[in-house]
């Protein structure tokens, strides 16, 4: 596996302390993040999931925490939107350039707006995916926030 993707590239470009974890990555999973949280051996609320997503038919980058649900009302609202929903997987797939499973909010194809849930800001660090399959991303949560412009709301259900 390599450690080396566009999501590191970006960071290391954007000049951000972090380090990388590989993990056996399950692809029967039915939750990636419970399931990346659980190989690497922490609480599942440090392991970030990427979720991509359309609010008034745009598309929008959700980094929540992956033992938690995005309330679709509460995302609108924070990007100024009437409804939101979950992008179709191969829609995600075109506007990221990452593969389901692989998808960081770091280096995407496209640059799109990011949200972030405001509780995950509460912790000294987090994982997100490392933009593949089996790798994660261990930094500051702020950095998230910094790089990406993120936007902290409360979004979880």
């Amino acid at each position: 596996m390599s450690k080396s993707t566009r999501a590191t590239l970006a960071l290391t470009q954007a000049g951000i302390a972090f380090t990388t974890q590989e993990y056996a990555y399950d692809p029967h999973a039915q939750h990636i993040g419970l399931q990346a949280a659980e190989a690497i051996g922490v609480s599942p609320d440090l392991v970030l999931k990427t979720l991509m997503t359309l609010v008034d038919g745009k598309p929008v980058c959700v980094v929540v925490p992956s033992d938690r649900e995005v309330s679709m009302k509460r995302l609108a609202s924070a990007v100024g939107g009437k409804s939101a929903q979950m992008m179709p997987p191969a829609e995600a797939e075109r506007t990221t350039g990452y593969v389901v499973g692989g998808i960081s909010p770091f280096g995407q194809k496209k640059r799109v707006p990011v949200v972030i849930e405001e509780q995950a800001l509460r912790h000294a660090q987090v994982f997100v995916n490392g933009g593949q399959r089996g790798l994660q991303i261990h930094l500051a949560p702020q950095a998230i926030c910094d790089v990406l412009g993120a936007k902290a709301a409360p979004l979880i259900a």
